[in-house]
């Protein structure tokens, strides 16, 4: 897939930058606290997470004003801008209701748009979002990351790559990391996030008319599982799929789950690209399998048998489309160098 940039001007004169992948319904993707739509598209992971989610359909997602390829924000974040910003970049799509799909901090907003516009929006995704953002960590660790990131943002954005993508192979934190610095300044990501710690969108939920569906890993790191409770509690018309994991980026852990539950809910048929996509457990096979050893090493690494370790192997050829232990090794080996 390819995607194609717009660059549509909201009244104030800011201009967004507004990519489309793939052709089809429209699904409108609200992203997280920040965003680089042509460094994202360069991240491995997260490419094929989007191509996963566009087949089928048109993927539509943006960059925030101040962030990735958009132009610097001329006022302070807030929920009414967040609202503008999107109202501009659906302003193209023509009169029929649209999937909506929020991650993260993009949850409570596009909860704030299905309130306020439920006529607009046909179905709804929130993913590892939130209703009430003082509710996401304690006003103590709150503090010491927004402190963080003013004093130092290379360390502040390695630490919450921590927090962000826990499980994820060493060269890919380095990747997000580096995006993280690469899609806005430090004082842009530090508004942008006191401004998600503020965010309460509790008392909207009941006026969301659209069905909804709200997923959330079990053991998310940047927002507990309280709040996507929280979400489907609120939210009339809704239903809760609790994953497994700990990973808040939605490309990282069993993404392939992720995209499954979409796709199923917005009635589009299961697709090709996520069934590439190797589980967390696969991920730590072919890195075994890189080293060289046999199925029954590979059993004693990881201390199960060797009959699943083969599995294991099966499966990730499978997946890859691969026919020999070589080519396994081989495409770990171009992952980890990035």
């Amino acid at each position: 897939m390819q995607q194609h940039i717009d660059r549509p001007t909201m009244a104030d004169g800011t201009e967004l930058a507004v990519a489309t992948i793939g052709a089809g319904r429209p699904i409108v993707y609200v992203g997280g606290w920040l965003s680089h739509l042509a460094l994202s598209w360069e991240l491995p992971e997260e490419r094929a997470y989007l191509e996963s989610l566009a087949e089928g359909g048109r993927l539509v997602r943006y960059d925030r004003a101040g962030c990735g390829l958009s132009g610097p924000a001329s006022r302070p974040p807030s929920m009414e801008c967040e609202l503008e910003q999107l109202d501009v970049v659906v302003g193209s799509l023509g009169p029929e209701p649209f999937d909506l799909v929020g991650v993260s901090m993009g949850a409570p907003v596009a909860v704030a748009w299905a309130a306020a516009r439920p006529s607009t929006v046909r179905r709804l995704v929130l993913y590892g979002g939130w209703a009430t953002g003082a509710e996401v960590s304690s006003p103590a660790v709150q503090a010491h990351v927004l402190g963080l990131i003013d004093a130092h943002w290379g360390l502040a954005s390695d630490v919450l790559t921590d927090i962000f993508a826990p499980d994820a192979p060493s060269a890919s934190r380095e990747r997000f990391a580096a995006y993280q610095r690469a899609s806005s300044d430090a004082a842009t990501a530090r508004a942008l996030l006191a401004m998600g710690y503020r965010i309460d969108v509790a008392d909207l939920l009941p006026r969301v008319a659209a069905p909804t569906l709200v997923i959330h890993r079990r053991q998310d790191r940047a927002a507990p599982l309280a709040q996507g409770e929280a979400l489907a509690r609120g939210i009339p018309d809704s239903r809760l799929v609790v994953l497994e994991g700990r990973s808040h980026l939605p490309y990282e852990g069993d993404s392939a789950s992720v995209v499954a539950q979409v796709r199923r809910f917005l009635g589009l048929r299961a697709s090709r690209r996520a069934a590439r996509v190797l589980t967390p457990r696969q991920v730590e096979v072919a890195a075994l399998v890189s080293e060289g050893l046999t199925n029954r090493q590979v059993a004693a690494r990881l201390g199960i048998d060797e009959r699943s370790a083969e599995g294991h192997v099966e499966r990730i050829l499978l997946r890859l489309g691969f026919r020999s232990r070589a080519q396994i090794a081989a495409w770990f080996s171009t992952r980890a160098k990035g």
